[in-house]
């Protein structure tokens, strides 16, 4: 589980980091990224956005809890202070762990996190 610290939770944070971050998107996930002045102690804080054209309810939820998990793995190779917003569209719902986790690495390569799976991300 993502700690919580680690949560993008705020509305405001959420429009600052997709309107003024770097954006990639694949078939199933849109990253944005923000990098922001760093401030002692500050941890990178990931947040999800999972709307109903994903599926039902428990799918969502599903397709939520993968992401967390997957990103948690990567929580290392994001610099501090960042946000990170992550969407999933709906084909995701549809995916693998192993492949959520091969397209959240290619799009994290795409905002300019260098080579998130040879930093020791991978399982």
């Amino acid at each position: 589980m993502l700690a919580a610290d680690h949560r993008l939770r705020r509305t405001d944070a959420f429009r600052r980091t997709v309107k003024s971050g770097r954006r990639a998107g694949s078939r199933a996930l849109v990253l944005h990224l923000l990098i922001e002045r760093a401030v002692d102690d500050e941890h990178p804080k990931v947040g999800f956005v999972v709307s109903r054209a994903v599926g039902s309810a428990v799918e969502r939820n599903l397709v939520k809890r993968r992401l967390r998990h997957i990103v948690k793995e990567f929580m290392t190779t994001l610099p501090p202070s960042s946000k990170l917003v992550v969407r999933a569209q709906p084909v995701a719902a549809s995916m693998t762990s192993a492949e959520l986790r091969a397209e959240l690495a290619r799009c994290l390569r795409r905002v300019g996190i260098a080579d998130p799976l040879a930093a020791g991300a991978s399982t």
